[in-house]
């Protein structure tokens, strides 16, 4: 907790009067893009297996939730020590194999009692697909994150070569076509946004 308080006590630093005047501009609506940006650095500094490069990344990721933490400390509306304990209470509450009594025989129950007890926070109500899905993902990882909602018929090679063969070259054919490509990926095993990232990082370097 010390060398967290020392990231906040900075954060405090570069937010009074007398600190930086960019950082005492920001508001939680205008550090949303670089939330966005500095967890896909992360991600790509995880896929490079670069050690140097994932702790600075990661530390930039940490940055913006304790940049969020100081300026909502600021309006009496919460706290870094809110925030934490929020997500030690949920990861105790939905690990009751761990930190309680239930017995899991695998990985799947663990996933099933995890939906399970979500459910249960919202009071037995299932999420929209609006209300699952965050509108920041990146359009390939939206897709899948939509289709294992509603899996598409034949996620197969079959299926686009099938839909290539005839498709019109218009919008939204390819948004068709890019649907088909994902639902292939996933039933792949692999993660279209994560294999599209690498490959256009390969090309770059």
């Amino acid at each position: 907790m010390k060398r967290m308080n020392r990231l906040l006590d900075t954060m405090r630093i570069l937010r009074a009067p007398s600190g930086c005047p960019w950082d005492r501009e920001q508001t939680h609506l205008s550090l949303r893009p670089y939330l966005l940006e500095e967890a896909a650095e992360a991600v790509d500094a995880l896929s490079r297996e670069d050690d140097a490069d994932v702790v600075g990344e990661l530390g930039d990721v940490l940055l913006q939730i304790a940049f969020h933490a100081v300026i909502a400390e600021e309006d009496g509306r919460y706290t870094y020590r809110d925030v934490e304990n929020a997500i030690v209470e949920k990861l105790v509450r939905r690990h009751p194999h761990v930190f309680g009594d239930v017995t899991v025989d695998n990985a799947g129950d663990v996933v099933r009692n995890w939906q399970a007890i979500k459910r249960e926070e919202r009071g037995g109500r299932e999420k929209s697909l609006l209300e699952s899905i965050p509108a920041g993902l990146g359009a390939l990882a939206r897709e899948a994150q939509v289709q294992k909602h509603a899996e598409p018929s034949e996620p197969s090679r079959q299926s686009v070569e099938a839909f290539t063969a005839e498709m019109p070259e218009t919008e939204a054919a390819f948004g068709e076509l890019l649907a088909r490509v994902v639902a292939w990926a996933r039933a792949s095993g692999v993660d279209p946004e994560v294999a599209l990232r690498a490959h256009t990082a390969r090309r770059l370097s």
